[in-house]
Parts: structure tokens; C-alpha cells; sequence
């Protein structure tokens, strides 16, 4: 089922891996932070934005592998959507303890709302998956594009605050 959408996730795959490597370019670039400062802000924003760049990855790897049927890869999708929308609510509770910024509107969106939108449409696309529906890879496409997007927004965001904090 997940054969005419190969060359969606040949997109998304590679794209999620330059951007982890982008990421560690810009988390280099920050390390001149006192460790206390750095610490809240890798555990609560950097993490997560590598998340969800590593689940684009892990999504691709697994769409793209010659399953002898969808089932093994619907369990695969359901399980890697279950965990990354667990992590999700654990980075929620550690971006409130964090004091380095307060997120609100579009943020709390991007930050949150989003990445845990995606990964219960793709635990929906893997049931779908391994149900046979039509509309599973839809769910497991747009997943990836949600988590893409997502991890833009959390690499541009890092990257303004490494640029902001910067000693001159």
C-alpha cells in the first residue's frame, strides 16, 4: 500500500537527516553557554526538535523497507507514533519548567500541538496500515510533513535564541 508513496517519503527521509545534521551545526554554534543555561535549553527545545527531525527518518526507513506485508510496518508505524506522542507530553512538562522561554499562541502550536498531532495520525495510519484502509498513508504522510514542519520551526527557533545569547 505504501509503494506509491515511496517517492513522498524518499523526500521526507533524506530531508530529516540533513536537517539533524543542520541541528548539531547550530547546538555546535551554542556551545559557549554556561552548562545550567545550556542544559534547560537542550532538554527542552533541542531534544524534542531532533525528535521529531529522527522520527521523519525513522518513518522513511521503514515505509521505504521491503516489508512482505504492510502489517509489520503498520505495527512499526502505530509503535514509533505511540512513542514519540508519549515523549511529547514528557517535553510539554519540561518546556513549562523551563525559564528561558514562555510559550504561547503560534509556539505552543509548533512546539507541542503539532508534533503530537502527528504522531497520533501516524499511530492512526499504522492501524490504518494493518487494516488495509485507503486513508493510511495519508495519515503517515502527513505526519511526516507535520513533523517536518514542526522541526523547522524548533531549528529556526534554537537557532535565533544560539544567535541572541551569544556573547559578543
Amino acid at each position: 500500500m505504501l509503494h506509491a508513496w515511496e517517492h513522498v517519503l524518499e523526500i521526507t527521509g533524506p530531508t530529516g537527516a540533513q536537517l539533524i545534521g543542520l541541528l548539531f551545526v547550530v547546538v555546535t554554534l551554542g556551545s559557549g553557554f554556561s552548562p545550567s543555561r545550556a542544559d534547560v535549553a537542550i532538554e527542552a527545545f533541542v531534544t524534542r526538535t531532533l525528535i521529531n527531525f529522527s522520527n521523519v527518518l525513522l518513518q522513511a526507513i521503514v515505509a521505504l523497507a521491503p516489508w512482505p506485508s504492510d502489517v509489520a510496518a503498520g505495527a512499526l508505524f502505530a509503535l514509533i507514533g505511540a512513542i514519540g506522542a508519549a515523549y511529547g507530553l514528557r517535553a510539554i512538562g519540561l518546556k513549562r519548567r523551563a525559564e528561558i522561554a514562555a510559550l504561547r499562541g503560534m509556539d505552543w502550536l509548533a512546539y507541542n500541538g503539532a508534533p503530537l498531532v502527528a504522531n497520533v495520525a501516524l499511530v492512526c495510519g499504522g492501524l490504518g496500515l494493518m487494516l488495509e484502509s485507503p486513508f493510511a498513508p495519508f495519515a503517515i504522510a502527513g505526519a511526516s510533513a507535520l513533523l517536518l514542519a514542526a522541526g523547522l520551526f524548533g531549528a529556526w527557533d534554537v537557532t535565533l535564541w544560539v544567535l541572541k545569547s551569544r556573547k559578543p
